[in-house]
């Protein structure tokens, strides 16, 4: 099953900006599937198997993500869709609405989207790379702006798992995931968008890492980054100790004004911050569909604009900038 959706994906962009992409994106994907998979991933194949076919009469990606009503299956269809989903738990990115089933996800992603959107170029037909893109949420909206193809890199099988399960219900031929990181997508300026949301502050090189993303671009691309940052001026930048807000791989949160010092010596135009919001427990937390610790635990009990390790509660910027 897995190898059809990247053939899929091979014959789309065969006639596309991205066609480039054929010299070595094939031989990586062969790889991955030969050497690096997940020892559950034949298990989560199998779950997706068994998903039913159903005929969605709602297709809305335009201001939510949803695909089909509660009247479209039976009760029993719709209970067993829930406890095959349910099986790729945790759901951290979303929300989702599946026949009447509400995703409830950790995070209310489409929060963080409601922010970006009024700021940005307009996506329609265009080219568009979505990097740490997890299962897919915001490439789908993404796709609601009439974008001409997103496609979306996370390394994550998990993620992968979670996207083509929602992608089951909705098998549109323009949104595609590949299980890599930039770093090993070739570098052919064939983009029109590029987004990375909430990916720049795991990097251990963040002008590396930026780089990489401008290296997807075309000429006068945009890029539409979404970051952790602190409050303070360009030569600010934190680097937590061994944890932050109980995350081990949080290495760099610069001030907005560094970041975009950074962006513009690595030739960005138009550089400029577009939003500043502060994260909230609203925004991220524990549900059914992600019943672990969330951002509450994760905050000082006592003062909630403190990690519990005592640093600056999380702080999230969106800048965007031309290549």
């Amino acid at each position: 099953m897995s190898v059809s959706w990247f053939n899929q994906f091979y014959k789309e962009i065969a006639e596309s900006p991205l066609s480039a992409w054929l010299e070595s994106l094939p031989g990586q994907i062969a790889t991955w599937q030969k050497e690096q998979l997940h020892g559950d991933f034949n298990k989560w194949v199998k779950l997706l198997g068994k998903l039913p076919e159903t005929k969605p009469s709602v297709i809305n990606t335009k201001d939510k993500v949803e695909f089909g009503a509660a009247d479209d299956v039976s009760e029993y269809t719709q209970k067993q869709i829930v406890g095959l989903l349910k099986q790729f738990m945790p759901w951290r990115k979303g929300p989702f609405n599946v026949h009447g089933i509400h995703i409830d996800t950790e995070w209310r992603s489409d929060w963080k989207w409601d922010r970006v959107q009024p700021h940005i170029q307009s996506l329609e037909n265009r080219y568009v790379l979505d990097v740490g893109c997890g299962s897919g949420y915001h490439m789908w909206r993404m796709l609601g702006e009439n974008a001409k193809m997103v496609v979306g890199a996370d390394p994550s099988q998990l993620f992968l798992m979670q996207f083509q399960a929602i992608k089951h219900f909705n098998p549109d031929p323009r949104i595609h995931l590949l299980p890599v990181g930039v770093e090993q997508l070739p570098e052919k300026n064939a983009f029109d968008t590029v987004f990375s949301m909430g990916v720049l502050y795991h990097r251990k090189s963040p002008l590396e890492f930026l780089q990489q993303l401008k290296n997807q671009l075309r000429l006068g691309g945009e890029l539409v980054l979404e970051t952790l940052v602190v409050e303070g001026d360009e030569n600010t930048v934190l680097m937590a100790g061994d944890r932050y807000a109980q995350m081990r791989n949080v290495w760099f949160l610069p001030s907005t004004d560094a970041l975009c010092l950074w962006m513009t010596r690595l030739g960005f135009k138009h550089v400029r911050v577009v939003d500043l919001a502060k994260t909230t427990i609203e925004e991220q937390r524990a549900t059914q569909w992600m019943d672990s610790q969330s951002l509450v635990d994760f905050l000082d009990p006592n003062d909630h604009t403190k990690t519990i390790e005592g640093y600056p509660a999380p702080l999230r910027a969106v800048i965007v900038a031309e290549r």
